[in-house]
């Protein structure tokens, strides 16, 4: 797909009108109802004209989860993306509350979720079962590149919040036209909360309303310095050199890629890159250390590691960030 010519699959493209016809909807239940009502009715209807098939590249395999490991070549991308670690004092790695405890491996049961440490146990938790959780998942539009971008998501990570993140990459034929049509300006980021019906832009205040709304009223400090805080936001993706900031031309999927990942991981950011510069809406499912989300996961898959994807419209679903964002490439670039 051209960057001048944009042909969205149909049940994308209704899902966008219905985005900007309801913005003034009174009722946020309701605009969450009629969204997911019209994506039903256009799957029925648009049999005469399916949305473009998707399937993983010929020969495809998901590769075995392997923790840690940074493939060849990739060493430079996880140190640049590691920066942003020690610029931000970690913000974004932890949760709300986040404490730790060393404890001996015969008190934790087999099925829970914690981390070896010298022959002992590592047991995590946090206040975050104590907060309010959102019915729906926020809706963000943003990009990589943008450091005031990145605070929200820090404070998405601190939150433990699953948010449907809509990219902008400059350049981006889609959802950069929509902020516009839907707030006004094309500024970023730019939040829908569909459970309270609030919409805003600027990331302070989308900070402080998601700390009063689904936390405790706090904001962490390193994301309560002002300018300072702005300052290091962008140093912290020096590193990346641009990366996750313009458009590269892709075809577009009906449905969202679901991701498991959260903001202070070098791992996950080098997928959320490749994810924004192709434009592909994602459901993220925040899990940063001390997310109950994490026990959840292991739970279910007998392990823990992020980033993890599962793609609607393939049926892929993977581990490994270099070959998630191989997969990427290979399936959504035009």
């Amino acid at each position: 797909m051209a960057a001048t010519a944009l042909h969205l699959p149909p049940l994308l493209s209704r899902r966008l009108r219905f985005f900007s016809s309801s913005r003034a909807a009174a009722a946020p239940t309701s605009r969450w109802t009629r969204l997911s009502a019209q994506l039903d009715d256009t799957a029925v209807s648009t049999t005469d004209k399916p949305a473009a098939a998707f399937s993983p590249p010929p020969g495809f395999k998901p590769p075995e989860p392997k923790r840690f490991e940074v493939k060849p070549g990739q060493s430079d991308s996880i140190a640049g993306a590691s920066l942003a670690i020690p610029l931000r004092l970690g913000t974004g790695v932890f949760v709300l509350g986040y404490s730790v405890s060393l404890v001996s491996p015969d008190e934790v049961p087999p099925d829970q979720y914690a981390l070896d440490f010298q022959g002992r146990k590592v047991k995590e938790s946090s206040k975050i079962a104590q907060c309010p959780r959102p019915e729906k998942p926020i809706e963000i539009y943003e990009f990589e590149g943008c450091p005031f971008c990145r605070k929200v998501r820090e404070m998405v990570s601190v939150l433990d919040l699953d948010v449907l993140f809509y990219p902008c990459p400059k350049n981006g034929p889609t959802f950069r036209r929509k902020v516009l049509e839907m707030g006004g300006k094309q500024q970023f980021p730019y939040m829908v909360d569909p459970n309270t019906g609030v919409a805003m832009y600027e990331s302070d205040d989308i900070i402080k309303y998601l700390a009063d709304k689904y936390g405790d009223g706090s904001v962490p400090v390193m994301l309560s310095l002002g300018l300072l805080t702005t300052i290091t936001a962008g140093l912290a993706m020096s590193g990346r050199r641009g990366k996750g900031s313009s458009y590269t031309p892709a075809k577009l999927p009906p449905q969202p890629i679901e991701i498991w990942a959260y903001e202070g991981s070098p791992f996950c950011k080098i997928v959320r890159e490749a994810l924004v510069e192709l434009e592909l809406p994602h459901l993220l499912h925040s899990c940063a250390r001390g997310s109950p989300k994490r026990q959840d996961f292991f739970k279910k898959y007998g392990v823990f590691q992020a980033p993890y994807i599962e793609d609607p419209n393939t049926g892929v679903k993977m581990f490994e960030s270099a070959e998630i964002v191989d997969y990427l490439r290979a399936t959504y670039a035009a």
